[in-house]
């Protein structure tokens, strides 16, 4: 019994009802990429019903899935909360997303940190001369990642080995907690200082969350394999295998070499080249990326059995096409693959509703508190092996 969400990172298809308390009214990251690059087909995602959530109703036969639109309920924008709650934890306040860092914050974390950033306000209005700064005085950098509940420290790795790196932002993290922050992220830097370049060894501290429907999947026994962002959105808490990325070439890569051996479990996917397209406001890297995407969908479908379920669904926006660099507020497509089973979800008010499928997929003890399931699921059977013949 196995199952995949793969995550969107940032595929919002517009019209969320409360997207003008966050000031993204009018955005439609998917109705704006189509907009402005009418070329782009997407067989593999309209097979699945795509096309019919972003038009409203049924267009016409042959389509293999069961489709929807979904809502978050928890507040904000930014990725944590939107995987937390298709994890089956709904946020009541937001995690806060700071424009410009509070001095107050800043001195503390140099003064416990024993260390002098440069940037201090996190805006990195001229990063070229923070970085040359950077190469003559070895001071680690602050920024921002926009739209993101989140604090970036960046140091070039011949000038701040590694463990020093850690350390600062194992102090940062422990501060941020009462700034409702998310995520700290440690990131080393190679190349010359006009072009550094992100070196391996980016490492995240997340805030730790809730119990999730992946703490229940994997104490019955179950993998799961979180493939890009998922260890660190989640600080690993119910994930059994992390596998990290640098593009969605590889992460479809792993998910292909993991689909093979995975018999029982979930294998929970975030291709993450979206969001980064949308955050640089680069509608061609975004639509090629959407493409690229498609085209690996097309070769995956054919490896599903009947009995697997594939999820499809996204966190937030990223308008290309929308003012600013930030997240947007919108409404999210869901798509579901099981057992030959299609036709409308309607309209699913909490991402939640993805655990709860998860749970009852599963067949795990407790039924999920949050959320509703959105398809029924067969009892499973007993697993046929096929001995091989001595000698084969």
């Amino acid at each position: 019994m196995r199952s995949i969400l793969i995550v969107l990172d940032s595929l919002g298809i517009g019209g969320a009802p409360d997207a003008d308390r966050y000031g993204d009214w009018g955005a439609d990251t998917l109705g704006h990429v189509f907009a402005h690059t009418p070329e782009l087909a997407l067989p593999a995602l309209f097979s699945l019903g795509l096309g019919e959530v972003l038009a409203g109703g049924r267009l016409g036969p042959g389509i293999m899935a069961s489709h929807a639109r979904m809502r978050l309920a928890s507040p904000g924008n930014d990725s944590t909360s939107g995987h937390w709650e298709m994890a089956g934890v709904i946020l009541k306040q937001p995690f806060t997303i700071y424009d410009k860092l509070p001095p107050q914050l800043v001195e503390a974390m140099e003064a416990e940190a024993k260390v002098s950033f440069l940037g201090k306000d996190g805006r990195m209005e001229n990063p070229g001369a923070l970085w040359k700064e950077h190469a003559t005085t070895g001071r680690p950098m602050l920024s921002l990642p926009p739209g993101e509940s989140a604090i970036e420290i960046t140091a070039h790795e011949a000038l701040m080995p590694r463990p020093r790196l850690y350390e600062i932002a194992r102090v940062v993290r422990r501060l941020a907690d009462t700034h409702r922050i998310s995520r700290v992220i440690a990131q080393p830097l190679a190349g010359k200082p006009d072009a550094y370049t992100a070196a391996r060894g980016r490492h995240e501290y997340p805030v730790v969350p809730p119990r999730t429907v992946l703490n229940a999947i994997s104490e019955a026994g179950l993998v799961v394999e979180g493939v890009g962002k998922i260890p660190e959105l989640f600080a690993r808490s119910g994930v059994t295998h992390g596998h990290a990325t640098r593009s969605n070439a590889e992460a479809m890569e792993i998910i292909d070499r993991l689909w093979e051996r995975t018999h029982d479990g979930l294998v929970f996917a975030n291709p993450a080249d979206l969001d980064r397209h949308g955050h640089a406001r680069d509608m061609a890297a975004y639509a090629r990326a959407l493409a690229e995407f498609d085209a690996w969908l097309g070769t995956f479908l054919p490896k599903l059995a009947s009995e697997d379920l594939l999820i499809i669904t996204a966190d937030h926006g990223n308008d290309p096409a929308f003012r600013g660099a930030a997240h947007t507020r919108e409404e999210l497509p869901l798509l579901a693959h099981y057992d030959g089973k299609t036709g409308p979800l309607g309209t699913r008010e909490t991402l939640a509703d993805i655990a709860a499928t998860l749970a009852s997929f599963f067949h795990l003890k407790e039924t999920w508190p949050t959320g509703k399931p959105f398809l029924d699921f067969k009892t499973p059977k007993p697993r046929q092996f096929r001995m091989k013949k001595h000698g084969a």
